[in-house]
């Protein structure tokens, strides 16, 4: 097993996390076995301190995926989450930002973004060639692919209710308050219920 985590891996850290176990545990062990040709240790003949073979990013967030490595597989994709990969495709312009069934690119208010899924047509997710994906909206892709939430989701979303129901009692402090009754807007009923709730 350690012999091919080494064939796998360029580095024992790396060793260490294709087996599963933490890299002190895999250090222990790993001494005590010898590589033939060399007469050293499996750990000292896998040790890699220039990192040599290995990308240069940060798997926590402060770079982006290097996109044509992902494409092109040279980077696993696995260190990135699927929604930041999406995002550097669309910014870098390899995919359109719309729908590729309907053509729907309307943007949210809340966060301008078009609400978009990606799809993995061989069903692959660690296939990120441009031939494979694509870009779908709820809609379609709810009519052709399937659903997307669970049906206990959908229960929660359908069983839904608002928290306040009904009239909502605003609160206006003095300052704005003497504001409005200097705009003459205090003795209109409601004018001033409609100003208020805004």
């Amino acid at each position: 097993m350690v012999l091919a985590a080494m064939a796998k891996t360029k580095s024992n850290k790396a060793a260490a996390r294709y087996l599963g176990v933490s890299y002190i545990h895999y250090k222990r062990w790993v001494k005590f076995y010898m590589d033939e040709n060399t007469g050293q240790s499996l750990f000292e003949s896998h040790l890699n301190q220039a990192g040599v073979g290995i990308p240069k990013f940060s798997t926590f967030g402060k770079k982006s995926p290097g996109i044509l490595e992902v494409i092109e597989g040279r980077v696993d994709a696995s260190h990135f989450t699927p929604d930041k990969i999406k995002n550097k495709l669309i910014h870098d312009g390899l995919i359109e930002d719309k729908c590729c069934h309907c053509g729907f690119n309307e943007r949210r208010v809340l966060d301008y973004k078009v609400p978009l899924l990606m799809h993995f047509k061989d069903d692959n997710k660690k296939n990120y060639k441009l031939d494979n994906i694509e870009l779908l909206c709820y809609n379609c892709y709810f009519l052709t692919i399937g659903d997307i939430f669970t049906n206990k989701q959908i229960q929660q979303i359908e069983d839904f209710k608002p928290v306040n129901e009904g009239k909502v009692d605003w609160e206006i402090d003095e300052y704005h308050l003497q504001r409005l009754k200097e705009l003459g807007l205090e003795d209109d009923e409601e004018e001033f219920n409609y100003i208020s709730r805004i």
